[in-house]
């Protein structure tokens, strides 16, 4: 990197905007050396030179895959597709020696940790995991990705044979290919012959749905932990396979900004997180900073991006003995843009990833033995912490609803933790827990930060000023019990770990009906597979006893029924077919005659009708959360909601849904002609979900019957006549809620409580807005708590308010029904344990009858 050549570009003059055209040579990237001949250069696989264009992912798989033909140091392997079918690619560099024993190498690696003394690091090669643009309007990641390994293959440089011999470089160019290639489609269609360097061009102002996101709308670098996205489970997975010892993660930022490498802010980092990595990060940091200061270019660090939340790309790696790092380059979002520093190019912002590419290298180099060293003292201290803990692990328990604690089993054996089931009945805390329901998750293993991480319920921190998540709490996001277990004395456990239980074929016999199991998380899923096939289906409002071939059984509230008399000719093979597609209980009743509570052919059996569900989006709407419930319809129930812009809406017929569901977003006066016909709508018949500030559009427009507070008017509580000027982002930190978990009360008689077993139920806030109370009489259908902070942090000023406040309000408005809620059922599409609350409103919420 000393021998980096800087290259003066021309000057223009600015009036209003920009025209010129912006073109890098190979030398304005790389050092001035002869390269190997036989490589080929990304501009010859191509047709022009990086930086001209946006690349798009087929064109980094066809350059890669290329590459990896003509050298002998470079492989490719494919470890998964995205959503849109995109190859996920995991590109290995190493010398041709190490390329011919892979294997053994990462056999190797995973090994050393275990051993009993520390291994010599001479002959063991660093693994160093170069990660780009999981932001996919972030692309000079991407495209820098190209020339790192053009590079790495050609250059016969001393120093890059030395990383060669030295290191095992994973390399992913495209952490979310799908959102790459829809940025770079955006920035190569505006691209004029001549550049456009005004902000206020069509190029650098993105439609709603930016490149950002992945396919269903999902920012990438948030789900490292949580998993839901193809690209993250193969990432994580191949991440297990490797640990790397060193993990980039490249970014950008706003155009107006520098380049940021971390450590960030100190006191903002992961209470789990070992201080020996924020020195190595340092360390790292050094190299940085040399390779800017050559090229007289501008940085920042040490301030600004906290290294807290557990599921971001840089943080992850910390609580695994891997040293995470953020790089964040002013972004030119096109391809030339203004910025407060001058003409901001395309070509810059890759030159500058190539360079903090090439200095975490050498960085690493230099410090191999130290960061071989940290991760084995890391994997190895775990014995020593589980010692000092105050407890030795976490018991979870789950009796209604298996499907859902199957998933979070699965999800944390997916990062290595590891389960067991218990074999004998135990009591902790003065909470039982059947062997037949409950697993223990020991701290004694080689993942116990991650595991602390997980089921921490800190409320307190050094620094309570978040970029993201105060609190990701697993078990609370699924709506798991579970508890400290102070002594192994409580538990005893089965010889093997917890595997996921086989489906299981459900053999029904003819009978009078079939009953659903509501509790369970896949019944609405089975339920509309058999509405959409023209089952007629039954829900028991009320709960009731009846006969079923095992003998009495009793049924909640909720309970989908199948009556055989209501079906077509020819209907059980169907439903059996269908029934076998879930795993989800169900009972035969061999009679419509109950031994207790309403008959199956009451008046409180009502008809439930297939849902038909419009979600508003565009601009003025949160893409996230509409992604979000987009992504949870079409998984977790099987169909694809009609998605319609908010400025679309006055000219759709709105007469053919049954639902509409309204995320968090900006309502205003604007939106007047929009209110009418939600009215007129709702009115008729229709069920309105709505959440957030589209709810308090709804309650401050007389449509949901509530009193509200604002996130502004909550702000005002906040006294900030004593406070300094330099104060300001402290009390901002405390005004915030950035992510935490509060508790709720159901009203488990309610029609959209139906399926829950427990009445308290952890939700997900990261806004304060309120609704206060529900005026109409049996409306409110839960309340926060009087003491309702669970996990995370929130300032007393915020959480008094929230206490005993409205969560979830619902009535009638006309023949329809509008509900509203504080919160998203469905944050990051990893809280299952209230996803139900949104399912309930889809087939349940016609029942609500309060007026």
């Amino acid at each position: 990197m000393r021998r980096f050549t800087t290259k003066i570009l021309i000057s223009i003059s600015l009036i209003l905007s920009v025209f010129c055209s912006v073109a890098a040579e190979l030398d304005f990237y790389l050092p001035k050396e002869k390269f190997d001949s036989n490589i080929p250069t990304p501009e010859s696989v191509l047709g022009y030179q990086v930086g001209d264009w946006h690349v798009r992912h087929d064109q980094l798989v066809l350059y890669f895959k290329t590459l990896a033909k003509n050298s002998d140091r470079v492989s490719v392997k494919v470890i998964g597709k995205s959503h849109e079918q995109r190859e996920l690619l995991q590109v290995i560099i190493t010398s041709a020696e190490h390329q011919k024993k892979l294997d053994v190498i990462q056999q190797q690696h995973i090994a050393r940790l275990s051993k009993s003394s520390k291994p010599s690091a001479k002959k063991s090669p660093l693994i160093v995991n170069l990660n780009y643009s999981v932001h996919g309007d972030e692309p000079s990641g991407s495209n820098a990705s190209l020339l790192v390994a053009y590079y790495l293959a050609a250059s016969n440089n001393p120093e890059v044979l030395s990383y060669l011999d030295n290191m095992v470089i994973l390399l992913d160019p495209s952490l979310n290919p799908d959102g790459l290639s829809r940025f770079a489609q955006w920035a190569n269609q505006h691209k004029g012959q001549n550049l456009n360097a005004d902000p206020n061009n069509r190029e650098h102002v993105q439609d709603w749905i930016r490149g950002r996101v992945n396919h269903y709308w999902f920012d990438l670098n948030r789900d490292w932990l949580l998993l839901q996205h193809p690209e993250s489970q193969a990432r994580i997975e191949q991440y297990h396979l490797w640990r790397p010892n060193v993990l980039t993660d490249h970014h950008e930022m706003g155009t107006n900004s520098t380049f940021f490498f971390q450590p960030g802010i100190s006191s903002r980092k992961n209470p789990f997180t070992p201080d020996k990595n924020v020195e190595l990060t340092k360390r790292l940091a050094m190299f940085h900073a040399k390779a800017f200061d050559q090229q007289n270019q501008l940085y920042f660090t040490e301030e600004a991006f906290d290294d807290f939340y557990a599921g971001k790309g840089s943080t992850y790696p910390d609580l695994h003995g891997s040293i995470g790092i953020l790089f964040e380059q002013a972004s030119s979002r096109g391809h030339l843009q203004e910025s407060v520093n001058g003409l901001l190019d395309f070509p810059t912002t890759i030159k500058h990833q190539i360079m903090a590419s090439f200095s975490t290298l050498e960085g690493s180099l230099v410090n191999k033995t130290d960061l071989l060293d940290f991760q084995y003292d890391f994997a190895q201290e775990y014995k020593k912490l589980a010692k000092k803990a105050d407890h030795v692990g976490y018991v979870l328990s789950e009796k209604q609803d298996k499907t859902r604690f199957n998933k979070l089993l699965t999800l944390l054996q997916k990062h290595d933790i590891q389960v067991y089931p218990i074999t004998k009945n135990t009591e902790v805390n003065g909470h039982k827990y059947s062997k037949q329901d409950s697993v223990y998750v020991p701290l004694e293993q080689p993942q116990m930060r991650l595991i602390q991480s997980i089921f921490s319920d800190r409320q307190s921190f050094n620094d309570n000023t978040f970029y993201d998540v105060s609190s990701w709490n697993l078990a609370m996001a699924f709506n798991i019990t579970y508890d400290k277990v102070d002594s192994k004395r409580l538990v005893t456990l089965a010889d093997k770990q917890w595997h996921k239980p086989n489906k299981q074929m459900i053999n029904l016999t003819d009978s009078y009906s079939y009953a659903i199991d509501w509790a369970d998380y896949q019944a609405p899923a089975l339920t509309y597979a058999l509405l959409n096939a023209d089952f007629k289906v039954r829900a028991a409002l009320k709960p009731f006893t009846a006969v079923t071939p095992a003998g009495s059984k009793k049924f909640a509230a909720g309970t989908m029924l199948i009556n055989a008399g209501l079906q077509n000719d020819d209907w059980l093979v169907s439903f059996k077919r269908i029934v076998n597609e879930f795993n989800v209980p169900v009972s035969s009743i061999s009679s419509g005659l109950t031994t207790s509570g309403i008959d199956l052919g009451s008046r409180n059996m009502m008809v439930v009708n297939k849902p038909n569900v419009l979600i508003v989006g565009g601009f003025g709407t949160n893409s996230y959360e509409v992604g979000e419930t987009w992504y949870l319809l079409d998984k977790q129930l099987g169909f694809s909601p009609t998605i319609i812009e908010k400025r679309w809406l006055t000219n759709t017929d709105f007469d053919k849904y049954t639902h509409i569901i309204m995320t968090d977003g900006n309502y205003s006066k604007a939106d007047e002609n929009l209110l009418l016909k939600l009215k007129i709508w709702t009115q008729n018949g229709g069920v309105l979900w709505s959440q957030k500030r589209a709810a308090l559009w709804l309650a401050n427009n007389d449509v949901l019957q509530t009193t509200t507070l604002s996130q502004r008017e909550m702000n005002q509580r906040f006294n900030k006549s004593e406070l300094n000027y330099g104060d300001m982002e402290r009390i901002a930190g405390k005004q915030r809620i950035a992510g935490a978990f509060f508790n709720m009360e159901l009203d488990l008689s309610h029609p959209l409580a139906f399926g829950f077993s427990k009445p308290l139920l952890p939700v997900f806030k990261n806004r304060t807005d309120l609704l206060m109370d529900g005026t109409k009489p049996f409306s409110n259908v839960a309340k926060y708590t009087k003491s309702p902070l669970l996990a995370g942090y929130a300032d007393k000023t915020n959480v008094t308010t929230i206490g005993q406040a409205t969560g979830l309000v619902a009535h009638k408005y006309g023949k329809g029904v509008v509900v509203g809620m504080t919160d998203n059922p469905n944050f990051r599409s990893i809280m299952y344990g209230t996803n139900k609350l949104l399912f309930n409103a889809l087939f349940l919420g016609s029942a609500v009858e309060a007026k």
